[in-house]
C-alpha cells in the first residue's frame, strides 16, 4: 500500500509561484512513476505532469508547459511540482499519484496512477 500526502497549496495572486509536494509512504519509491493531476470545480479531473521512476523522463501538459516544472528526491521519497506564472484558470485541487512501473516511463493517464493522495487546493487569484 502506499500512502500520498500532498502539501504547499495555498492562495497566491496572478504570475505567482508555488510549490507543491508529495511525500510518499513506500519502502520502494524509486520503483514509482509519479503524476500530478488537478481537478477544478465542475470538472474532469486532467493531467498536469509526470515524473518516471529514475526522474530522467519528464511530462507536461500543454497548458503547463514552460510554467511548471516536477522533480524527485528518491532519497526523500518526494515529488515536487514547481508552480510559476500562475493563472487564475490554475485554480483547483491538485493530486499527487503514483504508478508501480517495470519501466523508466513518465505515463500522462489517469487510469495507469492506481494510488491516490487526498489533493490540495490551489488558488490563484486575478
Amino acid at each position: 500500500q502506499v500512502q500520498l500526502v500532498e502539501s504547499g497549496g495555498g492562495l497566491v495572486q496572478a504570475g505567482g509561484s508555488l510549490r507543491l509536494s508529495c511525500a510518499a509512504s513506500v519502502r520502494t519509491f524509486s520503483s514509482y512513476a509519479m503524476g500530478w493531476f488537478r481537478q477544478a470545480p465542475g470538472k474532469e479531473r486532467e493531467f498536469v505532469a509526470a515524473i518516471s521512476r529514475s526522474g530522467f523522463s519528464t511530462l507536461f501538459s500543454e497548458s503547463v508547459k514552460g510554467r511548471f516544472t516536477i522533480s524527485r528526491d528518491n532519497a526523500k521519497n518526494t515529488v515536487y511540482l514547481q508552480m510559476n506564472s500562475l493563472k487564475p484558470e490554475d485554480t483547483a485541487v491538485y493530486y499527487c499519484a503514483a504508478d508501480f512501473r517495470n519501466n523508466d516511463v513518465a505515463p500522462f493517464a489517469r487510469h495507469e496512477y492506481y494510488f491516490w493522495g487526498r489533493g490540495t487546493q490551489v488558488t490563484v487569484s486575478s
